[in-house]
């Protein structure tokens, strides 16, 4: 039996410390084959899925991770427009890294959604580094954003806390690429969103520092923890029950998840359609 995903709202010193966490060990990185197995659980759960929790037809826009692009997040996009949202692709490739022209693109790609969409506010899903855009592009365009929620994506303490920096830092060597990564913007990085936000953490990610995909306190912020790989996140069954969960509460009327019993039986009968 699959155990719920499990959310705290850190206060005081409950708060990890992201700025000591260090790259995941070997034998996590190893573990991060089991996502062909999430993947084919999340293909055969469909009909599980179908009775979570449906939508109200808002846009959510998918921003993917690191040297991954629209493929990397179709079944996440696909089992969107099932529960009745209108689920986009970020529409800029695979994702490389930084590139100034997402300074313009992305605003514009939010705005368009929303005047697509009946002027109905966007919810953004990002997937590790992609969180980190999902979570400025909401700093940005604060009144055309619902809701964030991001799927281990490290945007609070050190870069190096990852085993994608180097390559990271291989593509991304001009002089604004190495600005996103300073002091003074890991700082600004760190600061919780005004829209409501979920940050989905797996201790057991095997790419990135759980402690870095962890916010810290505040009103309209919380910490979701699943068991999922990092590279599974997206088809990860309970992170896909979380998403259900959280986008599907009334706009403006967001409250924390906590420990969802009620809902159990949904979760456990699609980990036994396995």
């Amino acid at each position: 039996m699959r155990s719920m995903p499990e959310a705290f709202a850190p206060d005081g010193d409950e708060i990890p410390d992201a700025a000591a966490a260090m790259a995941p060990g070997h034998f996590l990185r190893l573990g991060e084959w089991r996502t062909v197995g999430e993947y084919v659980a999340a293909r055969l759960s469909n009909n599980a899925m179908s009775r979570w929790p449906r939508g109200d037809g808002h846009p959510v826009l998918v921003i993917p991770g690191f040297l991954a692009g629209g493929l990397s997040t179709q079944l996440l996009r696909d089992v969107l427009r099932q529960w009745g949202y209108r689920a986009y692709d970020w529409g800029m490739g695979t994702n490389l890294g930084y590139r100034p022209r997402m300074t313009d693109h992305l605003p514009a790609r939010v705005r368009q959604l929303r005047a697509r969409n009946g002027g109905q506010r966007v919810s953004i899903i990002g997937w590790s580094a992609g969180g980190i855009y999902a979570r400025e592009l909401a700093r940005a365009c604060p009144d055309d954003v619902r809701c964030v929620i991001t799927l281990g994506a490290p945007f609070r303490g050190s870069h190096q806390a990852s085993h994608a920096w180097q390559l990271w830092n291989l593509l991304n060597r001009t002089r604004d690429a190495t600005r996103q990564v300073s002091e003074a913007a890991r700082i600004a990085r760190e600061q919780p969103l005004a829209a409501p936000t979920t940050c989905i953490y797996s201790k057991s990610d095997g790419i990135v520092a759980w402690q870095c995909c962890t916010s810290l306190p505040a009103p309209l912020t919380e910490n979701i923890e699943v068991h999922s790989s990092h590279l599974g996140y997206g088809h990860n069954l309970e992170t896909l029950y979380v998403i259900a969960d959280r986008l599907a509460q009334p706009e403006d009327r967001w409250r924390p998840m906590h420990h969802p019993k009620t809902d159990s039986q949904d979760l456990e009968d699609a980990a036994a359609s396995r």
